[in-house]
């Protein structure tokens, strides 16, 4: 008699066992011819060229960020407004459920609306870049070496 557990065990270790025979099966049939066309980084089928750690502009993650907290929120959303559609529900309670839920809803929409101003305000949607603005302060060293650390980060 296998429990539940064993039962799960026991389709985890067919599970592999399958994935090994399959993988060992089509190192053996596969062809191994490599040549150096092969062995090249593909990309879009030219030459690659420079460092592939190229940093991304931080805008990039916050704009993903705020997509998924939105994206995620209609996933909270759908299963609501189909069960707050539902006339049987609203019937049980004498039209209690529906105001609470609508006024729950409200809340929740409102603090993700907060959340989107804030990010409005901060500027973190501004695809444009803000003006440097330049220092009055004195210093020893020549402003055209600023220019060529600047120029060189830009």
């Amino acid at each position: 008699m296998v429990t539940d557990f064993g039962s799960i065990l026991l389709f985890f270790i067919t599970g592999v066992i399958f994935l090994v025979v399959m993988l060992g099966i089509a190192r053996l049939i596969r062809p191994n011819r490599p040549n150096p066309e092969k062995l090249s980084t593909y990309e879009s089928g030219e030459e690659p060229e420079g460092n592939a750690n190229v940093q991304f502009n931080i805008r990039f993650y916050i704009v993903a960020l705020i997509f998924l907290l939105f994206d995620v929120e209609l996933v909270f959303l759908f299963p609501w407004a189909t069960v707050f559609g539902q006339e049987s529900l609203i019937q049980e309670t004498n039209g209690r459920w529906g105001v609470f839920a609508l006024l729950e809803m409200f809340l929740f929409v409102g603090i993700l609306a907060l959340g989107l101003a804030y990010a409005w305000r901060k500027g973190h949607l501004d695809w444009v870049r803000p003006q440097a603005k330049v220092s009055d302060i004195q210093s020893k060293v020549p402003m055209d070496l600023y220019g060529k650390v600047n120029k060189k980060y830009q």
